[in-house]
């Protein structure tokens, strides 16, 4: 049974393309379409980190990862970004008891981490960019640029969907269509926690310590 706060009162729920009997899409098909669209997403950061493994000590007589990258401030950034994957997590929990109210507050927080980690990502671009080290500088900084910036797109656009979804979960409640968006939302987030660590790991850990 669901919670009574699960739709809110007087709302209709929304006619959806209707593809079975029973005038839904088809959870299985849709979840089977999400994981091929991530795969897809796992062949793009495999490109980029293998352009960046091969590239990445190009410097061209030019600035260093130890010239450039600031771990602390970095590792603000990735914390950022670990606490948003843990408040939609939250958000989930919140979603499997029909909560709209809770739900709506942590993906609400999760946003505002995930907004902070694209301010601090578009802050280091500024300062690199004020220290004389553009994507054009070098082959390290043109495939450090383009790893890091694909991530921080694919964040930004996450960060959207997120808006999208809390505006119809405001409208129509935890409805089954919702229930499931969220869902795909919540493995793209963590797809980018995952592919993160691989960067803070890959580009500035192993770039600075080396």
């Amino acid at each position: 049974m669901m919670h009574a706060d699960t739709a809110p009162p007087g709302a209709a729920a929304p006619v959806f393309y209707q593809t079975d009997e029973e005038g839904h899409h088809s959870e299985g098909s849709t979840m089977l379409g999400f994981w091929l669209y991530l795969m897809s997403d796992c062949l793009i950061f495999a490109t980029l980190f293998a352009t960046y493994g091969v590239l990445g000590r190009s410097y061209a007589a030019g600035p260093t990862p130890k010239d450039l990258f600031d771990l602390p401030g970095i590792a603000v950034n990735t914390a950022m970004l670990l606490f948003s994957s843990i408040t939609y997590g939250f958000a989930m929990l919140e979603m499997d008891r029909d909560r709209i109210k809770r739900t709506q507050v942590w993906l609400a927080i999760t946003g505002l981490f995930g907004v902070a980690f694209v301010a601090l990502e578009i802050r280091e671009f500024a300062h690199l960019f004020h220290e004389g080290a553009p994507p054009w500088r070098s082959a390290f900084l043109s495939s450090f640029y383009t790893l890091v910036g694909t991530h921080g797109l694919h964040v930004s656009m996450g960060i959207l969907w997120l808006v999208v979804l809390m505006v119809q979960v405001r409208k129509y409640g935890l409805i089954v269509e919702n229930k499931r968006r969220l869902m795909c939302l919540s493995m793209f987030w963590h797809f980018l926690d995952l592919i993160w660590i691989g960067v803070f790991t890959v580009v500035y850990l192993m770039g600075v310590l080396e």
